[in-house]
């Protein structure tokens, strides 16, 4: 795979991403649909939370987003357990753009770095960003049935 796909693809699932939760009305963002425990907040809070964790978290580098984030945000986490109000919408939005560019900026040369044991098992950079590609698009697509039940 070559470096310039991975970045690619990474983008392109953070743009669909970003594109898809700028279009939802803000007074859909906080409303949990029928069949689900999460919020479209929850989800745009958690893909910046856990995609911070994947790429720098898990192979012990310093995480920069504050620590209420790991609380509202990761795995097994719903806003009925939330005793915070969240981040502002746009505060999200804003730190899943400045993500991306210390993502493209730490990892531009170091794709192909052997990573220790990490949550998604990857050997390399390389693999921890195509795992976290992955993911974006997973939580697209349930972004996509949250809407489509709301609006």
């Amino acid at each position: 795979m070559k470096e310039d796909f991975v970045f690619y693809l990474f983008d392109k699932q953070l743009d669909a991403f970003i594109e898809l939760m700028n279009k939802v009305p803000e007074n859909q963002r906080k409303l949990v649909p029928n069949g689900f425990e999460t919020n479209l907040h929850w989800h745009l809070g958690h893909v910046l939370t856990v995609t911070e964790y994947h790429v720098f978290g898990s192979i012990d580098q310093p995480l920069n987003l504050p620590k209420l984030y790991q609380e509202m945000f990761t795995y097994s986490t719903k806003p009925a357990n939330w005793t915070k109000e969240p981040p502002s919408w746009e505060r999200l939005i804003a730190q899943l753009e400045e993500l991306r560019n210390l993502i493209h900026t730490s990892l531009k040369t170091k794709l192909d770095t052997p990573v220790r044991n990490n949550i998604l098992k990857a050997n390399n950079y390389r693999e921890l960003l195509f795992a976290t590609s992955q993911h974006l698009a997973i939580h697209t697509g349930v972004v996509t049935a949250m809407l489509q039940i709301l609006i």
